[in-house]
């Protein structure tokens, strides 16, 4: 039996340098949310509602980069969880999706009717509070830039706040618009494109988080052409019993049963499928039996 390790340890490092920033690209987010909300209601703006739903998003996206560092960090596996608490940064995707979703269809249900009858929304604080917003993104994708290019998962945080950045220039077009030509509908029309904007991610978020909870393989990586790979390896005549699946994101792991030629090296050959899944599937964890071809393994029906 034979473990492999890769450089996790390095990318969690690397991400744990730039946890004060996330934060910090948190609460700045955080102040536009509130924002968006207050004078969405006042004003009865749906450009400014459906925004906040997207700010909350990202402030969702960036917190769980920021706590998937933490768990990394703090809640290491126990005897009684021996894979720790990873999963609950994939529950809390999966949470945030289903809130999206529901948002999203609220704001392009409000938006059918407004458009019969479209509301006067003043253009005046709407454009303030997309200005503050806008102000409030360009700090946080400032502060998270360089961290990007060092860890994955800061730069997920960064695209996050990136994306959040063309919510803020919608609404104050809209704002614009509504100050210099008085045209009621532009507030539910961008209220309807962002509305289509959250959709398609709320749909990647969701069915990540399914992905993993049901442990399929991770998106790039197939199977039978592992399975194969393993096969051609020195020293190996049967590979069985392959599982790949995603503990949480960024974090793959795999388990195989590799029966050996006859005279084969054991250590040579756990050694070279190390390698293979690290060089070619960029797995650094893997849990590999390596069996001499007299040893039969159980048969089981999973």
């Amino acid at each position: 039996m034979g473990h492999g390790h890769g450089h996790g340890a390095a990318q969690v490092s690397a991400g744990g340098r730039y946890l004060g920033r996330l934060w910090v690209a948190v609460g700045l987010g955080a102040v536009t949310f509130v924002l968006q909300v207050v004078v969405g209601v006042v004003t009865g703006s749906l450009a400014l509602l459906a925004d906040s739903a997207h700010v909350f998003t990202d402030i969702f996206g960036v917190g769980l980069a920021a706590a998937a560092i933490m768990v990394a960090h703090g809640a290491q596996p126990t005897k009684g969880r021996t894979f720790g608490l990873y999963r609950s940064e994939v529950l809390a995707a999966l949470v945030n999706a289903v809130l999206l979703f529901a948002v999203a269809g609220w704001v392009l249900y409000e938006a059918v009717g407004r458009f019969s009858a479209p509301p006067e929304v003043p253009g005046l604080p709407v454009t303030l509070v997309a200005t503050t917003g806008l102000v409030m993104n360009v700090a946080a994708f400032l502060i998270l830039r360089k961290g990007a290019e060092e860890s994955l998962n800061v730069k997920g945080a960064y695209l996050e706040v990136m994306a959040d950045m063309i919510g803020s220039v919608g609404v104050l077009v809209s704002g614009l618009i509504t100050i210099l030509f008085g045209w009621r509908y532009a507030d539910p029309v961008i209220g309807v494109g962002i509305g289509l904007f959250v959709l398609p991610r709320a749909y990647r978020l969701g069915r990540s988080a399914l992905r993993i909870l049901f442990q399929h393989a991770p998106e790039g990586v197939d199977v039978k052409e592992m399975t194969a790979d393993l096969g051609k390896l020195p020293g190996v005549c049967e590979v069985h019993d392959l599982h790949v699946w995603t503990l949480t994101s960024g974090m793959e792991v795999v388990s195989a049963h590799l029966t050996m030629t006859d005279g084969a090296d054991q250590k040579d050959v756990l050694k070279a499928a190390q390698v293979l899944l690290a060089e070619n599937y960029h797995i650094g964890h893997c849990t590999l039996q390596i069996e001499p071809t007299e040893v039969q393994c159980t048969d089981v029906t999973w």
